[in-house]
């Protein structure tokens, strides 16, 4: 549920822009700012949490944080102008980068390895469905009412999540890693810092050009409810593909598993810049879908895997440059968005995805072939 919620914050916005752009009269360059604040905050705050997860616990960490992200929420929606709804974005994202990563390492601490790709695609597929709730339901609910409803349903959200966790207990470690001690681990080990770039680059091409497509649709005049309901696509597909994810990890080894991903990122992404429309779209996010759930379920299950005594710090770096990266691409992007250069944003990036397959693919191998 908490995934969930943070989910459906993280994409609500991207139907939201050219509305933000309106309502404020500012150019759509300066309102996708209040995204890449967003994906700033929410990846740099997550190596900092994940520090704190090692040592406090993932459950405490994730009540703080929904705790502080059910303020900014409601902040967000009552905020009278575009700074200081940036500055309540960009804190509210901070809040909610503890969630997935003290999820995902929830899932490493009580789940066998064996089962982890397969329990790590359960708890995707909830972050799916949050995805493509927020969507379709936000330009929906933008276009109708106002954009303040989506950041007040997120706060609800939060409260909704918040108050089952102090039902739940917090796994049993034989040890809790100091914050230097982790950091040493993880910088001692170079396949961390490998998967992390690779995150890096994976942020970019798929959560940073996931939030453009929407936008891309709307400069071509398509109406912003549409636009959103073309966009939904992704994670109505995450949701099936992770359905496909544990049969096939029982066949496939992780290395195939990610070349699959690799090749819809690629695919989808080309088809974009070969021709712009709701169904190029609609067919680059379900392609974006099976990125999410192959290629990102398999190297999330490595991150979790390479420093097993400091696996919260891993996974909050790699959550964190996941992050970073969607960050950087917006804010790379926003300026050609504005100028309507779709076909090089996208045909660029449908290059990168092939650099990033291949290296990704030949990584996991190698790992998979020394252990």
């Amino acid at each position: 549920m908490a995934a969930f919620t943070s989910s459906v914050d993280r994409f609500g916005v991207s139907p939201l822009l050219v509305i933000l752009a309106l309502d404020f009269d500012v150019p759509l360059s300066v309102a996708v700012a209040v995204a890449s604040v967003y994906f700033f905050t929410y990846g740099l705050s997550q190596p900092l949490w994940g520090m704190l997860s090692d040592k406090f616990g993932r459950l405490t960490i994730m009540r703080i944080a929904l705790s502080g992200a059910l303020i900014c929420g409601l902040s967000s929606a009552f905020a009278p102008n575009l700074v200081l709804l940036t500055i309540a974005r960009a804190l509210t994202g901070g809040f909610f980068g503890a969630i997935v990563p003290a999820a995902i390492t929830y899932v490493g601490d009580t789940t066998a390895l064996r089962h982890r790709q397969s329990a790590l695609s359960d708890l995707m597929a909830a972050i799916a469905v949050g995805t493509a709730a927020a969507t379709a339901a936000a330009g929906f609910l933008g276009q109708i009412f106002t954009w303040r409803v989506v950041f007040a349903m997120s706060a609800t959200l939060a409260l909704a999540s918040l108050i089952p966790l102090f039902r739940l207990s917090e796994p049993h470690r034989d040890h809790r890693t100091g914050v230097l001690a982790a950091l040493k681990l993880f910088f001692s080990e170079k396949w961390a810092v490998f998967v992390v770039c690779l995150a890096f680059i994976e942020g970019a091409l798929v959560l940073g050009l996931l939030t453009l497509l929407a936008p891309a649709l709307e400069y071509q005049g398509i109406e912003t409810s549409l636009a959103g309901l073309s966009v939904a696509a992704y994670g109505v597909a995450t949701l099936v593909f992770s359905r496909l994810v544990r049969p096939i990890t029982a066949r496939l080894s992780g290395s195939h598993i990610v070349l699959i991903g690799g090749i819809c990122l690629i695919v989808g992404l080309g088809a974009v810049a070969v021709h712009l429309s709701v169904l190029t779209v609609v067919i680059a996010a379900v392609l974006l879908g099976g990125t999410w759930a192959f290629m990102h379920t398999g190297l999330q299950s490595w991150a979790t895997q390479v420093v097993p005594e400091a696996r919260g710090m891993t996974v909050a770096f790699f959550a964190g440059a996941l992050f970073a990266g969607s960050a950087v691409s917006t804010a790379v992007a926003g300026t050609l968005a504005e100028a309507g250069r779709w076909t090089l944003i996208f045909g660029a990036s449908s290059g990168l995805a092939v650099v990033l397959t291949l290296v990704a693919v030949a990584g996991l191998a190698r790992y998979q072939a020394t252990r």
